[in-house]
């Protein structure tokens, strides 16, 4: 399924990847399944903000993460997983270095530990020469979370099913404002949480001819929990909304605040309270790593 090692052009080098950072403009509990996990309806966009994470091909079938996360083991970071997860799906060779520079904050709901699961399985896809497709990438990173398969498709989503099932769309590439106030949110608990809403309506396909989703049409059913339980959370949502168009994404903690140009988005994040985290990004229906992909494999 491989090439022979002698051919493999990236060995030794250290190649360096975006894992970006994403927001769902919107997300719909529909139902829940027998086996535990939820039907949503999502819509997935990504953001120029991303962790970077460096890949250096060796020719023994080592998987070694220089730069451990705090609290995470090595064996229980999605990072290494993923990299084990395609090693034996391509019955690969090779093993890795790898390094990663982590500014997407953990319990945010921008879908950090995903991305990084689905850039390391896109990235040594290329770099292991495993010729896998995109499709049987994806659902090699479903196995490690519903997120993953956003992140290996790379494009701007609606997203059914749990996440699974997308449909690529193109909403505004708007300017936000990403908020973080002084608490992370386990996704877990949410989504187990009794007074979760659990029966949105689905979305009829004309709700969906609009590209501007942060419409009262649009909500997000995780945020109406969060702010029962965080007053963090809350306080943050209230201050923001009487700016600019504001959402929780994901299962949080971060919120995200629509502006039409960057200077807007600045002016804001001068103002946060105290005890605020933020950064500006834009946007963006096409994840950087699919460009950085193409031209690496253009190049070699």
């Amino acid at each position: 399924m491989n090439c022979p090692a002698e051919k493999n052009t990236f060995i030794d080098k250290p190649f360096t990847f975006p894992a970006p950072a994403k927001i769902n403009l919107f997300l719909h509990i529909v139902g829940q399944r027998e086996d535990g996990y939820h039907n949503l309806e999502t819509l997935f966009q990504f953001l120029d903000h991303s962790d970077t994470i460096t890949l250096t091909t060796t020719q023994t079938k080592t998987i070694d993460l220089l730069t451990p996360i705090s609290g995470v083991e090595n064996e229980d970071n999605l990072i290494v997983k993923a990299a084990r997860l395609l090693q034996e799906k391509a019955q690969s060779p090779f093993g890795v270095k790898i390094s990663i520079n982590k500014i997407l904050p953990m319990g945010g709901g921008l879908g950090g530990g995903s991305s990084n699961a689905a850039t390391i399985l896109v990235a040594l896809n290329v770099l292991w020469q495993c010729n896998l497709s995109t499709q049987v990438l994806a659902d090699l990173g479903l196995s490690l979370g519903a997120d993953v398969p956003i992140f290996v498709h790379g494009f701007a989503a609606f997203a059914q099913g749990v996440g699974e099932q997308l449909s690529q769309v193109e909403p505004l590439e708007s300017w936000y404002l990403i908020t973080k106030p002084e608490c992370s949110i386990s996704t877990q608990q949410v989504f187990t949480a009794s007074d979760l809403p659990r029966n949105s309506a689905k979305l009829t396909d004309k709700s969906l001819e609009t590209n501007d989703f942060i419409n009262d049409c649009f909500h997000n059913d995780c945020q109406t929990l969060v702010i029962k339980h965080y007053p963090e959370v809350a306080k943050l949502l209230a201050w923001l909304i009487e700016y600019a168009p504001s959402r929780m994404t994901g299962t949080g903690a971060c919120v995200f605040t629509r502006f039409s140009s960057q200077k807007e988005a600045f002016a804001l994040q001068e103002k946060l309270p105290q005890g605020v985290s933020s950064f500006v990004a834009r946007g963006l229906n096409k994840s950087p790593l699919s460009s950085v992909i193409a031209k690496l494999a253009l190049n070699n």
